[in-house]
């Protein structure tokens, strides 16, 4: 099942050069994401009550085409890998235009805080859900945790 969520572009995303600027795209496919942990029952209580949250070591953005001002824009969200624990995860984000041309591409690199411990954490079992039921993209792998 894909995941899409369309927005429509405010006037606070562009800069002076009427280009949207390049941490609204960044806040898009964040937005994206939370929505897709809330729509599987991970809302940001039920986070804090299993007390662990997501957390980026890298967010890595490709830009193709303009996004104009007043412009409608739909995100698409697949899985691009998870490890076997599903300790770390990749998510790639994409931005299309109103024309439904691909904008920009946004890849993410995470893991799982313990909230309390502020350490890198093994999520319970709640969150196995996330990741089962996710679209993957064609290039999806599983990714290798070091051990020690």
């Amino acid at each position: 099942m894909n995941f899409l969520v369309t927005f429509a572009t405010k006037w606070s995303d562009f800069d002076p050069n009427q280009h949207m600027r390049h941490t609204a795209y960044n806040d898009y496919a964040a937005e994206v994401r939370v929505r897709y942990f809330q729509e599987h029952g991970l809302s940001i209580n039920e986070f804090a009550k299993l007390n662990i949250g997501p957390i980026l070591f890298k967010e890595e953005t490709s830009f193709y085409k303009e996004i104009h001002i007043g412009e409608n824009i739909t995100v698409k969200m697949e899985l691009e890998g998870v490890s076997k624990g599903i300790e770390r995860w990749r998510f790639n984000h994409q931005i299309f235009n109103k024309d439904g041309v691909l904008a920009a591409e946004i890849k993410v690199y995470g893991a799982w805080i313990d909230m309390k411990q502020r350490k890198l954490a093994i999520p319970p079992k709640e969150i196995e859900g996330l990741f089962a039921s996710a679209q993957k993209t064609d290039d999806f792998e599983e990714i290798l945790v070091k051990k020690g």
